[in-house]
């Protein structure tokens, strides 16, 4: 899917420009270009399953007067329904932090929820973050307990961006701690600064038709490491770049050997997904508002929200200056390419995978 607008976001957002106190104040307010102008974006998670289709998040795209949008706190796994369990397979999961009664957590780490947002500052610099705990579930292990099928866990991670100059664009990604499950079948602290994993008993995230996969013989290589260049982020068009881009996030490489009860090679799965991607843009003659300043004052010249690509957000009030609207700000929501693809997977010889 690439047409991003639909009738109900734009209901929703025309909803809440007339009935949320306080937005007209926006009129007063000069908007950015919508095109080239200031612009951040968030995305919680999204993968692509080989050359053959992507599954992409809501992704939140900051206001173009200022203000922020935010992911609803309502997205706690990927997939979420069956359209997006077409495209990632039905073997694989990822919870964003939340989960009920049973945890697919180590021990010790609290049921939480996300925070996700792009935003554009009263200054008109464009930020954004992405903050959660992330657990990568194989299902195929056939766990009696989601946490049995926990394969990576990225604990307190978070990724930010700043643009607040041509000259001052910054990027951050941290995480508190990376658990993987190592060949003894335990789930360990494996560091803080990425992961080379090799042979982790990890099966492709679905099977083919009549696939005689043996879950023993079939392995795992993975790589943890961060996004360093836009092009990494795994995103849709309406998601821009500037004459300057900062990005942020964690990037997972994933390439699947999946072999029969012999031990022979049947084929190879590559996946890559992008926890908490976040990245902001600003032309090269930006020049950021001083603090405390509104603008000019005139009418803006073009609507709060935009038309092509929907994102809405409240601008900050005198008395509460984090005020938001959930889930306006949206690129799509569970945006699903070449949904079916996936499971017309071709046999392929495996592909050597370079020790680090």
């Amino acid at each position: 899917m690439t047409r991003f607008v639909t009738k109900l976001a734009a209901a929703t957002a025309a909803a809440a420009l007339v009935s949320v106190p306080g937005l007209a104040s926006a009129q007063t307010t000069q908007a950015v270009d919508e095109k080239t102008g200031p612009v951040s974006f968030a995305n919680v998670a999204s993968v692509r399953i080989g050359n053959l289709g992507s599954l992409i998040t809501e992704t939140q795209r900051s206001p173009l007067t200022p203000g922020q949008s935010k992911l609803s706190p309502d997205r706690t796994v990927v997939p979420r329904d069956p359209g997006e369990q077409n495209t990632f397979g039905d073997k694989w999961a990822i919870n964003l932090g939340r989960f009920g009664a049973q945890s697919p957590f180590p021990p010790g780490i609290a049921s939480r929820d996300h925070n996700v947002l792009a935003a554009l500052q009263q200054t008109t610099v464009p930020t954004a973050v992405a903050e959660s705990n992330y657990a990568l579930l194989d299902n195929g292990r056939g766990g009696a307990k989601p946490a049995d099928n926990t394969v990576l866990v990225l604990e307190g991670a978070k990724s930010s961006v700043d643009c607040s100059s041509p000259s001052k664009a910054t990027s951050s990604t941290s995480v508190g701690k990376i658990w993987v499950r190592d060949q003894s079948g335990a789930l360990k602290p494996s560091g803080a600064s990425g992961v080379d994993v090799k042979g982790l008993k990890l099966g492709p995230p679905s099977l083919i038709k009549n696939e005689s996969i043996d879950k023993e013989e079939t392995t795992s290589d993975l790589t943890v490491s961060r996004v360093t260049a836009f092009d990494q982020l795994i995103r849709q068009d309406g998601w821009r770049s500037g004459d300057v881009t900062a990005v942020a996030g964690w990037k997972v490489d994933i390439v699947t050997h999946v072999r029969d009860d012999a031990g022979k090679d049947l084929r190879e799965a590559r996946t890559t997904l992008v926890l908490g991607g976040v990245s902001c843009s600003i032309p090269k003659n930006f020049v950021a508002k001083p603090a405390g300043g509104t603008g000019p004052g005139a009418a803006p010249e073009q609507p709060a929200v935009p038309g092509t690509v929907p994102a809405g957000g409240i601008p900050p009030q005198a008395a509460d200056s984090t005020r938001t609207v959930v889930g306006l700000g949206l690129l799509g929501g569970g945006i699903v390419i070449g949904a079916a693809a996936m499971l017309l997977l071709r046999r392929r010889k495996p592909v050597p995978v370079r020790e680090k």
